[in-house]
Parts: structure tokens; C-alpha cells; sequence
């Protein structure tokens, strides 16, 4: 094999793991072992007939990184290459995904059909800034098909989804959402955050539309910025998605590019040993005397269990915990912890724990967050890559002083 054929591997007949070491690399001439971080706002070019071609072309020449950058082309088309897209664009941030993969496909008039678990910027989104351009949203019960079958049986232009929820966990049927979705003429764009893409595959069931915060499990060490969204169909995202990226500007930075790249040569190993954790947390959490209920989604106790084990390979690192002492008891045992760090973050190496009632979802109307189970006593756990013994006997001590 040639030098050349070194810096461009073949991952095609690579099993998914591998792909996330080796997909996506663009070597230099200088041959190195690490992806190379290509920190440059522009590119430069030999003569004024070369930079028209590139202006021309179809993009594979760089002419700016706001456009495409070496280093972020790598990362995703890693992703892209282990979660079978054909297209995918990294952005600065998981909501900036958020807004362009929506956005740039909706018009004054459209319809767009989300169920009401959401997280509060999504939900802001749909809620504020669509209704500002007259774009309808109609929110449903997620876990109920005969509310989706309703809001559907007319045409919508787009369906968002997450699942499992932030941070409720409510769990969504993609098959039979992306079937009604589909016969409705609507573009279904899924949040797989929670679930990561070790553990669901949303085009498998007929997503068009996958995003990430990049930010939570694919950097998963709490280092930087991220987001990205990931096309089924090249034209699509061609034509609609690409334009609206490209001149509206929520591109990400090279570096951070770059720390993703080599987060994602981890995910498995980190996203499976955190929810092996999970379930054993879950599992400790559920049976504690001051826990009135623990939401998981590999819990008998979830309430789409049987679903979960249709469309996941795990159960995540996340866990919505119930305390029966309501606001006070989960500000107790939050201040109790002392190696569980509080922080609105998640799917980070270390355990982390908010109270979604004052911090993520603070902003929603207390009519909004009986709807979507943000109760007092509710905190969201983010378990991370520590003995979860030490997590156990952490979140044990902690809800005794409570």
C-alpha cells in the first residue's frame, strides 16, 4: 500500500468501533498519527482562474472555514460514516443543530408536530420563534400514538423529537412516529443526545433528520462547545439544510472540531461503561426509602420498557430520580454530595446533577412543568465513568443528611 493510500483509510469494511478511530482522517504530507488541527479562518490560492474554479466546484476544495475546514470536514464525516448518513455539518453549539436543521426547512404557513417533553430551548424554538413567522407547532403526548395519529392525519412540513426526553425520559415510538410522520408529507428530525449514537439508531426506523450536542457524550469531558446535524439524503441536505448553514454562519471552531474528533475515538468504551453504571444506579436509586420513583429507561418500572428494548442497546447514563421530600429534600441532598458535582451539564466523565425545576426548565409556567413532570423533587442524574459504587455510596450518604 502506498504512502498516499495511508492518508486516506478505506472504513468501508471497518466494524463500528473502528470507524470511530479511523473514519474521516485526511493526512497531510507530513504523514502524522494524529488528526492534524487546521486553525485557519481562510485558504489561500496559486492564481485568480484557481480561485474562481474553487468558488465553482463542489465544495471539496476549502475556501473558508465558515463554509468547511479540514479538521471539521474529519469529524463529520467520522460520524456520518458511523451513523450511515450521507450528509452532515458540524455547528457551534447542539442548539444552533437545533435551530438549522428546523429552520431551514420551514415557511410561513407550515406545520410542525413535537410532543411536549422536550428540553427548553427546543421547546422555545417550537413554542416563540416559530409562531413569530407563522409556523404552527402542534404539541402532543409523545408517548401517545393516538395523539400522534391526530396531529398527523393533516399535512405537516416537520416532526422534532427527542428520545429519551430531557429530562423526563420519555420514550418515543420512532417506527410507527416516522410512518405517520411520513404519510403526512413531514421531514422528521430526531435529538438522539440522550441516547447517543451507540445506543439508537434513528434511521433505522425512518428518521430523516439526526442532531447532537456534540457538547454531551460524543466530547464527553466537559471541554468544549459542539454540535452536529446528519442527513439520510445528500439532496435534501443539499438543497435545504447546507444553503441555510452556509450563509447564516453557525459553524464551529477548528479546535473544537478537533477535541470532538477525539472524543469520538472513545464513545463506545465511555457510553457503555456509563450505562452498565446507570442501570446499576437505577437499580440502587429505586429501592432508597426517599426515592418516590426513578425514571430509566432500561428499568421493568419504565413506563415504555418494552419499547426501550425495541429501539435501544442500553439504557443511557441518565436518570430522572423522584424524592418524596419535594424542593427542600433535593436541595438537601444535592448540597450533601461530595463527589456528584452539580451542574446543569451531562454526559460527561464525572456524575453530574441538576434540579431541572430551578436551573434547565426554570423558565417554563408552573402549567408547563406539571405538564412535563418538572417537579420539585425531581433531579436529573448524569452518571459518569466513576465506581459506581462510589456513586451509590456518594448519592447514600448525601440522602441520609438529607
Amino acid at each position: 500500500m502506498s504512502r498516499t493510500d495511508h492518508r486516506n483509510p478505506n472504513v468501508a469494511g471497518l466494524r463500528p468501533r473502528s470507524k470511530l478511530v479511523h473514519g474521516g482522517i485526511r493526512r497531510s504530507q507530513f504523514d502524522e498519527t494524529c488528526e492534524a488541527l487546521y486553525q485557519t479562518s481562510g485558504f489561500v490560492y496559486g492564481s485568480a482562474e484557481e480561485a474562481e474554479n474553487a468558488f465553482a466546484n463542489d465544495g471539496t476544495r476549502h475556501v473558508y472555514s465558515r463554509f468547511r475546514n479540514p479538521t471539521s470536514a474529519m469529524f463529520e464525516d467520522r460520524l456520518a460514516e458511523y451513523e450511515g448518513a450521507e450528509w452532515a455539518y458540524a455547528t457551534s453549539s447542539g442548539m444552533a443543530a437545533v435551530h438549522g436543521a428546523l429552520m431551514s426547512g420551514l415557511r410561513t404557513g407550515d406545520r410542525v408536530v413535537a410532543p411536549r417533553a422536550l428540553f427548553i430551548s427546543c421547546y422555545w424554538i417550537l413554542k416563540e420563534l416559530c409562531s413569530r413567522y407563522g409556523i404552527e407547532t402542534v404539541f402532543v403526548d409523545g408517548t401517545s400514538l393516538a395523539e400522534w395519529e391526530e396531529a398527523l392525519s393533516k399535512p405537516a412540513k416537520a416532526v422534532f423529537l427527542e428520545t429519551p426526553s430531557n429530562p423526563g425520559l420519555e420514550v418515543v415510538d420512532l417506527q410507527a412516529v416516522c410512518d405517520l410522520a411520513h404519510k403526512a408529507g413531514a421531514v422528521v428530525v430526531v435529538d438522539n443526545a440522550f441516547a447517543t449514537p451507540v445506543l439508537q439508531r434513528p434511521f433505522d426506523f425512518g428518521a430523516d433528520v439526526i442532531i447532537y450536542s456534540a457538547t454531551k457524550h460524543i466530547d464527553g469531558q466537559g471541554r468544549c462547545l459542539g454540535g452536529v446535524i446528519l442527513a439520510k439524503d445528500r439532496k435534501y441536505a443539499s438543497e435545504v439544510i447546507h444553503p441555510f448553514l452556509r450563509n447564516t454562519g453557525p459553524t464551529i471552531s477548528p479546535f473544537n472540531s478537533w477535541l470532538l474528533l477525539k472524543g469520538m475515538e472513545t464513545l463506545e468504551l465511555r457510553v457503555q461503561a456509563q450505562s452498565a453504571a446507570g442501570l446499576q444506579v437505577a437499580e440502587f436509586l429505586e429501592s432508597h426509602p426517599k426515592v418516590a420513583q426513578v425514571l430509566y429507561p432500561l428499568l421493568p418500572s419504565h413506563p415504555q420498557y418494552d419499547l426501550v428494548r425495541k429501539q435501544m442497546t442500553g439504557g443511557g447514563n441518565m436518570l430522572s430520580v423522584f424524592l418524596k421530600g419535594g424542593k427542600t429534600e433535593a436541595f438537601n441532598t444535592l448540597n450533601g454530595l461530595r463527589m456528584v458535582m452539580i451542574s446543569n451539564n451531562l454526559g460527561d466523565s464525572k456524575s453530574l446533577v441538576t434540579h431541572p425545576a430551578t436551573t434547565t426548565h426554570c423558565k417554563l409556567t408552573d402549567e408547563e412543568k406539571i405538564a412535563a413532570r418538572i417537579e420539585p423533587g425531581l433531579l436529573r442524574l448524569s452518571v459518569g465513568l466513576e465506581d459506581p459504587q462510589d456513586i451509590m455510596e456518594d448519592l447514600d450518604r448525601a440522602l441520609a443528611e438529607a
